[in-house]
């Protein structure tokens, strides 16, 4: 089943350098102006937007607004399931039609679906998914890592390892300075949302870059108030903006999820490690003997060969490796990377 992305004809093109650095500005600060861009770029606002312009409606990427699971008091889970291949397309779909997964992907051969399932974090309990799918038929095995720790992800995409703009021109796009990614401080209370909240960052999901005065008139809301909250839940933690390429725009062809046993005792340095790489997209903490999850993407399986060869090799305390090769995202972030968009 086709996604809007993959609809859109010319989305695989390279970027030029120009929207490069657009999509730079972009991931940095997902919701500054286009003069504010401009300005950083050393163009004028409308140039800046007419490159954006162009590179949405042709669906190349999008800037979502984002809500970070452990400021609004839940727990994520990355949880794997292996099942017999004549199941996995139609328990793929059922998870992605869940309102508590995030992301779902089907790998290893169409013999699992990896999810990440965000849960109320109250006594720290496995969500109710975990308890339904053991009892699933076809359903081979379910193991569940409770995610602890970011390394890298979150508002940090590859282009921030990469990207064409200066120490000077990232320090002049920065949003309002928030706790590291967004981590609340150990005993910091969650933040509370109300159901205008909920109804704005469900609008901001959808489109980051919405206008103050389209969010106001769909949440009923003035436009002082959505600029204000908006500000108020960013700068808590619980509102991030990130962007959401076509697969071919990073022409990373061949992706996988990469499960690493890591000694304690080096962790820290591994997880720093593991950020730095341009392969990863997202690096984390879990509980469970593979300690530290991973999604690298290459462009080719011959270049992820010699990812894992040289530089996962050259992790400190690296104990054991694991590999799950994704074949296809079922369900993701944005709302054009669902099931059934």
């Amino acid at each position: 089943m086709k996604t809007y992305l993959d609809t859109q004809g010319d989305s695989g093109r390279d970027l030029s350098d120009e929207e490069m650095a657009l999509t730079h500005a972009l991931q940095i600060n997902g919701r500054a102006s286009f003069r504010e861009i401009g300005d950083v770029l050393g163009v004028s606002d409308q140039t800046a937007a007419r490159r954006w312009s162009r590179l949405r409606s042709a669906g190349r990427l999008r800037v979502l607004g984002l809500t970070n699971p452990s400021r609004l008091g839940e727990v994520r889970w990355i949880v794997r399931v292996r099942c017999t291949p004549d199941a996995a397309a139609s328990l793929g779909q059922a998870l992605a039609r869940r309102t508590d997964t995030t992301w779902v992907n089907l790998s290893s051969g169409g013999t699992e679906l990896t999810c990440c399932v965000r849960s109320p974090a109250q006594g720290r309990g496995k969500p109710l998914l975990l308890e339904k799918l053991p009892r699933t038929p076809q359903v081979v095995d379910v193991t569940a890592h409770c995610l602890l720790h970011v390394f890298f992800g979150h508002d940090l995409g590859p282009i921030n390892k990469s990207g064409p703009l200066t120490a000077a021109q990232t320090a002049a796009l920065a949003p309002p300075v928030i706790g590291p990614q967004g981590r609340a401080k150990d005993g910091t209370e969650p933040v509370t949302l109300t159901d205008a909240d909920r109804h704005l960052l469900d609008l901001l999901a959808r489109d980051g870059r919405a206008a103050p005065g389209e969010l106001a008139t769909a949440t009923g809301l003035s436009v002082s108030t959505v600029r204000r909250r908006i500000a108020e839940l960013r700068a808590a933690g619980a509102l991030y903006f990130d962007i959401e390429y076509h697969p071919d725009v990073l022409h990373r062809s061949f992706r996988s999820a990469l499960w690493l046993e890591i000694d304690p005792s080096r962790f820290a340095e591994a997880g720093a490690a593991l950020a730095a790489h341009p392969e990863v997209s997202f690096a984390g903490a879990v509980t469970g003997t593979t300690n530290l999850y991973t999604s690298v993407g290459t462009p080719t399986a011959e270049l992820f060969y010699r990812y894992l060869t040289e530089k996962v090799a050259a992790l400190p305390g690296l104990r054991h490796t694991a590999t799950a090769p994704t074949h296809r995202t079922l369900k993701g972030p944005g709302p054009y990377l669902q099931a059934g968009a």
